[in-house]
């Protein structure tokens, strides 16, 4: 991950922590090109379409500005098993055994390419959450079409 990259993951993340912090949940990213677009959709996890649709909102808005780069990053409870990680949206419900809050996220650079991670999120007693760092997936990972950004991705790569 280039410089410019890790800014607009830092940028974006922070962001969404703060939205954790407020019992928020939105997807957010963060658009550069010939200016920097933020977009946020707080009903992103509420199903399939919703997320497909502030997507190709997002693409439409890359296009427009010549995205060089982005950052998208949503909170979710992840579930790790030997089959891969299931993903769901975050609940004011506890985490059931095996269930891990995250901040998924995805980066793209033109020159670059795509990089994927997470900032693990653990709470405190009282529910106040605490962020780590910006981990990067540093294994070869098969994403699926249903991880977030998977679809402004595919909008934006398949015109280059």
């Amino acid at each position: 991950m280039n410089d410019a990259c890790r800014e607009l993951l830092l940028d974006v993340v922070a962001r969404v922590e703060r939205a954790v912090r407020e019992r928020d949940c939105p997807a957010v990213v963060k658009l550069d090109g010939d200016r920097a677009v933020i977009m946020e959709e707080y009903d992103y996890l509420r199903d399939d379409e919703t997320a497909a649709a502030f997507e190709h909102r997002a693409a439409e808005q890359a296009v427009a500005i010549a995205v060089e780069r982005f950052v998208f990053a949503v909170p979710q409870v992840w579930l790790i098993t030997e089959e891969g990680v299931s993903s769901r949206a975050v609940s004011n419900l506890p985490l059931r055994e095996g269930e891990h809050e995250v901040i998924t996220w995805m980066s793209y650079d033109a020159g670059d390419g795509v990089d994927y991670g997470l900032v693990p999120v653990g709470r405190r007693p009282n529910g106040e959450p605490i962020f780590g760092d910006p981990e990067v997936f540093e294994v070869p990972v098969q994403a699926r079409d249903v991880m977030p950004g998977r679809t402004l991705l595919r909008l934006l790569v398949s015109d280059r």
